[in-house]
């Protein structure tokens, strides 16, 4: 499949890349690393007149420690960056767990944090060629009006499946946000909709400059738990990441997040009630465990069945709790 016509944009810095955003806001698309979009725009499910590199922005892909903030991560920091970062594997470990599993090497040297924040959701009928999506009427999430997965609704079900997110979220960063008024931050929590459909709060004419770990969560162990069918280049059918820190046996603070089974990331927002205060053990991660899966709404979106990827965010959140545990006690 070859690429549609396009014509491709190369800003120098954020405020030129602003203003094209703002000029052709309903014909563009951000290009950083390319492994996402790419294959989706020979798919035709992107045919974007204007296509805008962002990769000869200067400072965009730094990682930069600032002593009583916390860590600034650039969009365009690549995943093999931070998967090589020693601070952020001793100080972010949940992170780091999280980003090693990205689909493979070469991938990782490509692919960026800003886009694996801003992931495409995806969805076994929407991820296809033009010619299979036709033949089945398309969906709504392109080009149709019908939801295959949930026959009769009007919400797209389509499946976040980023990894680095839910690590995020345990780590309750940030994202800086620019737009022809400004930059904005906003916590990553508040970044995603929902909806497979129009996914992330973004206007058109806006763009991710920047990720925000807070020094408050540096020193927190983590654990990220993947369910895929190939060991590597697969998307997540369903992931856990853990964030736990301690005093002595004792859980001080945890964070859980879940992807891949939910058209957004989602914190675990009862998982703090069932370890605070708790030494780790096999009980507490079971508890934690249903709690997840109560949490996950999988549906036919993949191959694997709903009640096996709900069956697995238990599974996977039990050893993500426990792997975190014993990361912990060290």
């Amino acid at each position: 499949m070859s690429l549609p016509t396009f014509k491709l944009l190369r800003p120098r810095t954020v405020e030129e890349a602003v203003g094209m955003l703002h000029r052709y806001q309903d014909d563009i698309q951000i290009c950083a690393g390319g492994t996402d979009l790419l294959p989706s725009m020979k798919q035709r499910l992107f045919t974007p007149k204007f296509l805008m590199d962002i990769r000869g922005i200067e400072g965009l892909e730094r990682i930069r420690v600032t002593p009583g903030l916390g860590v600034e991560l650039g969009a365009l920091t690549t995943l093999s960056a931070v998967e090589d970062s020693g601070f952020i594997h001793r100080h972010y470990s949940v992170l780091h767990e999280a980003v090693k599993t990205v689909a493979s090497p070469i991938l990782r040297n490509m692919g960026t944090m800003g886009g694996n924040i801003c992931l495409d959701t995806r969805c076994l009928w929407y991820n296809q060629s033009l010619q299979w999506r036709k033949s089945c009427g398309f969906c709504i999430k392109k080009d149709g009006d019908l939801c295959h997965v949930a026959p009769g609704g009007k919400k797209c079900w389509a499946a976040f499946s980023a990894d680095t997110p839910a690590a995020l979220l345990c780590l309750g960063a940030e994202v800086n946000i620019a737009s022809p008024s400004g930059f904005r931050r906003m916590p990553i929590a508040d970044l995603y909709t929902n909806d497979g459909v129009n996914r992330i709060k973004l206007a058109k004419n806006e763009m991710i400059t920047s990720i925000y770990l807070p020094e408050a969560s540096a020193g927190y162990q983590g654990a990220y738990k993947k369910l895929r069918i190939r060991g590597s280049i697969d998307y997540p059918l369903a992931g856990v990441a853990v964030a736990l820190k301690k005093k002595g046996k004792i859980i001080e603070d945890a964070k859980v997040a879940i992807t891949g089974v939910n058209p957004a990331p989602h914190l675990v927002p009862d998982a703090l009630h069932a370890l605070i205060g708790r030494e780790v053990n096999e009980h507490a991660a079971t508890v934690v465990g249903e709690l997840a899966s109560q949490v996950a709404k999988p549906l036919t979106t993949s191959l694997l069945t709903p009640e096996y990827r709900r069956e697995m965010i238990r599974v996977y959140t039990k050893r993500a709790v426990m792997a975190a545990g014993a990361a912990a006690g060290n």
